[in-house]
């Protein structure tokens, strides 16, 4: 279906003509969208933990992967009837009201309240997080793209790491409650999409003639599972990429309940327990950043992709050693800076890096099968190994998932290490634009 809001009116082609200004636009976009992000993701959190416990955390999770599985086919769906820019606004209105709706509802929460509204808000990022760079995906080439994602990627990390500030400040100031910051979030995402629909009316988002039939060909021929699946097994190096997923999508869920039990068990207070996971949200965005930046170049100049694969499980691996030596919530903290602060940059851009060279129709192939399935599945294997661990008692159980987390770093390590037999001549390095969380 065409859509009127991807194409230019005549007087306000001046904005299709630099690509330099479209990129700048686009970081405030990005920034925009982290921002509200970052503004409700620390109030989500303690509200759930406020009304529920860290321990229904892993089928909340669950049920949350489930979901975005279900919704995968309706949203596809609403992109071929309505287009995509109205998806696009569509999806912000509905944000909108609906984090106003809770809102109002947690004047008299209880639990299905705060599980539900946990699970909005990772909805929330997968959503608005995916559209954007769907949209900005097809405004670049493939040229542009490496010279501008970087930047663009950028806007992204610091938003975090404002939005985590200011969500701090407000409620350690006593400016506003916890719940307060789900209305400003609100009045964020409102107003991101009148910025949105405004850039698209001056043409920011056309898409590049190449792009748009790329995209209309991969709509067309839904993605063969089997195929995939075939791809995976019968090609060493495939196999491999999928192993680096499985493992680090595993530990995620394992990382991120180790420090949210903790923070549960030192924060009794509401508005103290946001104050200290805001402050924790930015400085993780902020250490996401300062590695984008500076670190990430100069790895994979000296050590190559390889070397870069490798950072995450290695540090990892040790941060949960230190843990299990002395269980608590500063331990559990740097376990968690280590596995979201290298997944968002060094781990996230080396790992794309890989796709270059490769054969390029698999490699198609299995990346839409892992942004549409893997992510999520694999997610639900970590979440599951939780749930049979976290039934034992509490020391045991916490040197359990730091066991479990330590061993599956070791395997990742071996796979990354087994990639140099297979990788091709190495290509250049570039910026990667898709460096934030989903969730």
């Amino acid at each position: 279906m065409n859509d009127p809001l991807n194409h230019a009116t005549p007087s306000r082609r001046q904005w299709q003509g630099s690509t330099a200004l479209r990129s700048v636009l686009l970081f405030v976009n990005f920034f925009l969208i982290l921002l509200a992000y970052y503004l409700v993701k620390p109030a989500s959190r303690s509200l759930f933990l406020e009304h529920s416990s860290s321990d229904v955390l892993p089928y909340v999770w669950t049920a949350s992967g489930l979901l975005l599985l279900v919704l995968v086919p309706s949203y596809q769906g609403l992109l071929k009837r309505y287009g995509r820019m109205r998806t696009v606004l569509g999806s912000c209105v509905a944000t909108a009201g609906a984090l106003l709706i809770f809102r109002s509802l947690f004047h008299h929460a209880g639990p299905p309240t705060a599980i539900a509204f946990y699970v909005l808000v990772d909805i929330f990022s997968v959503v608005l997080v995916e559209q954007f760079w769907s949209l900005t995906n097809s405004v670049y080439d493939s040229k542009e793209g490496k010279r501008w994602y970087g930047l663009i990627a950028s806007g992204g990390l610091v938003g975090g790491m404002v939005g985590g500030l200011t969500a701090s400040t407000l409620v350690d100031t006593g400016l506003l409650d916890t719940p307060d910051l789900i209305s400003v979030a609100a009045a964020l995402v409102l107003f991101m999409m009148l910025l949105t629909s405004r850039l698209a009316r001056a043409g920011l988002y056309r898409e590049k003639p190449a792009v748009a039939a790329a995209r209309l060909e991969a709509q067309a021929q839904p993605v063969d599972f089997g195929l995939v699946w075939d791809s995976i097994l019968s090609n060493r190096f495939i196999l491999l990429i999928t192993l680096l997923l499985l493992f680090s999508q595993v530990c995620e869920p394992i990382v991120e309940y180790q420090f949210m039990h903790h923070v549960e068990q030192t924060y009794t207070d509401q508005n103290a327990r946001t104050v200290f996971l805001s402050e924790f949200l930015s400085l993780l965005s902020a250490i996401a950043l300062g590695i984008n930046l500076l670190l990430t170049p100069l790895i994979h100049r000296y050590l190559g992709v390889v070397g870069g694969l490798m950072v995450q499980p290695v540090l990892l691996g040790m941060a949960s050693l230190a843990y299990l030596v002395h269980i608590d919530l500063r331990m559990a903290m740097a376990m968690k800076l280590t596995d979201r602060g290298l997944s968002y940059s060094i781990n996230r851009a080396s790992r794309e890096l890989l796709y270059v060279g490769a054969d390029a129709a698999r490699i198609f192939k299995v990346k839409a099968w892992i942004d549409m399935v893997g992510y999520r599945t694999f997610k639900i294997i970590g979440n599951v190994a939780i749930i049979g661990i976290s039934a034992l008692p509490d020391r045991f159980g916490d040197y359990m998932l730091g066991g479990v987390v330590l061993s599956i770093c070791v395997a990742w390590a071996l796979a990354v290490w087994a990639l140099r037999s297979t990788r091709r001549a190495p290509p250049k390095a570039r910026p990667i634009g898709d460096a934030m969380p989903h969730a």
